[in-house]
């Protein structure tokens, strides 16, 4: 460094006059600290003899609400009121026709995704109520003619006036469904006397099938994808009866393994032996040990019926031979066989799958990276899914009869984190005090009034066993990024599917008229945006339907919020121990028709 006259400064006069300087800011430094000190002391005895009065009450030291913006969602076009999002028929053919992919779920992309309000068709009215419905529903409800005019001559249903009537007719069963039902249940005798409560009908039709097993005591999920019956599925839950949108593809069905006690097919034209029998293994794989399997239609009952299927009667002895070729492959075996009635049983003693272990057999046992229970996007495999030897009691011959199986914890349980015996009563107590409560709040609960239910985050389907004796059913759904208690729920008889939230469920508009949920914006929340989740929930919800939201202070208020954008009206009450930290929210969709004309 240099003078202004351009002369050097010594390094002794530079120090000399840096050392002062340090003094000086070091003193000054201090001085501000004391003095800070003293402001800050007076602050506090200041703020303490307020202390009283500035201490929140209890309500009030909780996590502020979670705050929402007001918000209006517009109506959808009269094109979307049979919306179904991720089975959507504007999409297929960006995917493939092999083995039918197209028809398989794909979720539109969150840019795609639709934030309006699905109308109901003209002239809609609330529907017929159980159990009139499971014999007629109005035509404006689901106004298809393309089924009426394809399947009239089958019996399936036929429009009268401004209702549709079902007969109870089938492709297999033209003297009606309850006749048809009961050949089976000669055949099967466990049909009977409780042994056999859950089913699962693969390409479902209207749900006949289904419907008739309601007044056996046993419980059908109905199957069938979105095809050009264009609403099989929606015609199965506006009559009451418990159906899903899907299909065996190249993904397994929602479903854990061992869950169903019968499986069926009526003439579903499911190719069974084609792809290795990959269908028939899925049909294996979900099906518990001892559980039935029957199909009617071809190959069944050839030697009088080929003529009418157009082929020979070569090929569907050929066909038949294969199957049971394939069938005994995976350890099933024929139980009983009448006209047009084949019924096979899968085997209950786990030594018959040693015959897996040569290396030359087909199907070949599936490897232990393949967890029995994945069944959310998991690809098929063309393998056999072995029963775990370990599970005794999860064979259909050994487990308790219906109703008792209801209330006695399954084994299974204690595949669950911290499930046991105490842990499953427990929640079974607790439910029957939360629903008694939930009737005194919405005493539509127990009436004719709602049928088709919704439990939208079940643990062990604690709800759907405290509303047994009701005149309804409950689909339980199990988050797919939760604990894996869907097996508990089948093994007590009852019924459900894997789901996610984040995305639409598999079912048409307007199916359900209540919807129960249990903390799922608190489990979900971080995953999946509660404005769809809502719109999702208002989709799947019948005009005049509700919905019972549990949930914490935090979501109770932003739930209110949007739910008054979708035309709801909410109230909140207390929960049955009046537990602050959370709420329950009562809201009812009210019922509301398109200013558009339908196109």
């Amino acid at each position: 460094m240099k003078h202004k006259d351009g002369k050097p400064i010594s390094q002794h006069d530079k120090s000399s006059r840096i050392v002062p300087l340090t003094i000086l800011f070091v003193v000054l430094c201090g001085f501000s600290f004391y003095l800070g000190g003293i402001f800050c002391s007076e602050k506090n005895r200041f703020e303490a003899r307020d202390v009283t009065e500035t201490v929140p009450s209890s309500k009030e030291s909780m996590v502020a609400p979670h705050q929402i913006k007001s918000v209006s969602f517009p109506e959808c076009s009269s094109e979307y009121q049979d919306y179904t999002p991720c089975t959507d028929p504007r999409r297929w053919k960006k995917y493939g026709v092999h083995r039918l992919t197209f028809m398989e779920r794909h979720c539109p992309p969150a840019f795609e995704r639709k934030e309006c309000l699905v109308p109901p068709p003209d002239g809609y009215k609330p529907p017929i109520r159980w159990p009139k419905s499971r014999d007629q529903c109005w035509y404006r409800n689901v106004p298809y003619d393309w089924i009426n005019k394809q399947k009239s001559n089958q019996n399936w249903l036929r429009k009268q006036g401004e209702k549709f009537l079902f007969p109870g007719g089938g492709t297999m069963f033209p003297r009606g469904v309850g006749a048809y039902v009961d050949l089976m249940q000669d055949l099967i005798p466990e049909l009977k006397d409780g042994t056999v409560r859950t089913a699962i009908d693969t390409g479902c039709g209207v749900a006949s099938w289904g419907g008739d097993l309601l007044d056996r005591g046993i419980l059908t999920v109905s199957l069938a994808p979105r095809d050009n019956h264009e609403a099989q599925v929606q015609f199965a839950l506006e009559r009451g009866i418990p159906a899903i949108l899907g299909i065996i593809s190249t993904q397994r069905l929602p479903f854990p393994s061992n869950s169903f006690d019968m499986a069926h097919c009526s003439r579903c034209l499911i190719p069974w032996t084609e792809f290795g029998g990959i269908y028939l293994l899925e049909i294996h794989r979900v099906l518990r040990p001892g559980g039935f399997w029957v199909l009617s239609g071809p190959p069944v009952n050839y030697e009088n019926r080929w003529r009418g299927w157009n082929t020979t009667v070569e090929e569907q002895r050929s066909d038949y031979e294969k199957l049971q070729e394939l069938l005994t492959s995976m350890c099933f075996k024929l139980y009983d066989k009448k006209d047009d009635i084949a019924v096979w049983q899968k085997s209950s003693d786990n030594s018959c799958y040693s015959q897996l272990s040569n290396l030359e057999a087909y199907p070949p046992k599936c490897d232990d990276s393949l967890e029995p229970d994945s069944a959310w996007y998991t690809p098929l495999r063309p393998c056999v899914v072995v029963p775990r030897p370990n599970l005794k009691k999860s064979a259909l011959d050994s487990m308790p009869k219906w109703p008792e199986r209801l209330h006695v914890a399954p084994e299974r349980i204690s595949d669950v984190h911290g499930g046991s015996a105490s842990a499953f009563k427990h929640d079974d107590s607790k439910w029957k005090v939360r629903v008694k409560h939930y009737k005194k709040l919405l005493p539509a609960i127990g009436t004719e009034k709602l049928r088709n239910v919704m439990d939208m985050n079940t643990l062990y389907g604690g709800f759907a066993a405290a509303v047994i004796d009701d005149p309804l059913w409950v689909m339980n759904v199990v988050s797919s990024y939760s604990a894996n208690t869907l097996a508990v729920v089948y093994d007590r008889g009852l019924i459900g599917t894997y789901h996610d939230w984040c995305e639409a469920f598999s079912t048409y508009p307007r199916t359900y008229d209540l919807l129960h949920l249990d903390g799922l914006f608190t489990a979900e929340s971080h995953r999946c945006e509660m404005k769809y989740v809502l719109l999702e929930m208002d989709r799947i919800l019948r005009p005049n339907g509700y919905a019972i939201i549990r949930e914490s202070v935090y979501f109770a208020d932003a739930i209110s919020t949007i739910a008054k954008g979708m035309r709801w009206g909410c109230r909140k009450e207390d929960t049955e121990y009046g537990v602050e930290k959370e709420k329950l929210l009562i809201c009812q969709k009210k019922l509301w028709y398109s200013n558009q004309s339908s196109s």
